[in-house]
C-alpha cells in the first residue's frame, strides 16, 4: 500500500493561502473589519454575495479554527452570534488592503484593452 502524501503546507505561501485563499475568506476579513470589527451572521450573509448558508457557516468555522476571528454566542432567543477578528486577523487587513489596491489597478488596466 502506498504512503499517503502529507497535508503538511508545502512552504509559507501555501500556508497563508490555506488559511485565507478561496472565494470567501479574505472578504468576509475584511467586510468584518470594515465594519468596525464586529458584524452579526444575517449581516455577513447580506454582505457577502453569491454565497449560501452552508458556505458562510462553513468559512466562519474555518476562520474561526485558524484563529482569525473570534466566535460570539449570546444565549438568547433567536440566537444572536457576532463576529469579530482576533489579532492576528487583524494583522492580515493590510495584506488584504494591499491585494484590493492591486486588483483596482489590474481591473482598471483591463478595461482600458
Amino acid at each position: 500500500m502506498a504512503k499517503k502524501k502529507s497535508d503538511a503546507p508545502i512552504c509559507s505561501i501555501d500556508y497563508a493561502f490555506r488559511r485565507i485563499g478561496g472565494k470567501y475568506k479574505a472578504r468576509i476579513l475584511w467586510y468584518i473589519y470594515n465594519e468596525n470589527n464586529l458584524l452579526r451572521y444575517g449581516e455577513l450573509m447580506k454582505m457577502v454575495q453569491n454565497i449560501t448558508s452552508k458556505m458562510l457557516t462553513q468559512t466562519l468555522r474555518e476562520l474561526e479554527a485558524d484563529q482569525l476571528i473570534n466566535r460570539k454566542v449570546y444565549p438568547v432567543v433567536p440566537p444572536k452570534v457576532e463576529y469579530s477578528l482576533t489579532e492576528t486577523g487583524l494583522e492580515l487587513i493590510p495584506f488584504i488592503d494591499h491585494l484590493g489596491a492591486w486588483g483596482v489597478e489590474q481591473m482598471k488596466k483591463e478595461s482600458l484593452k
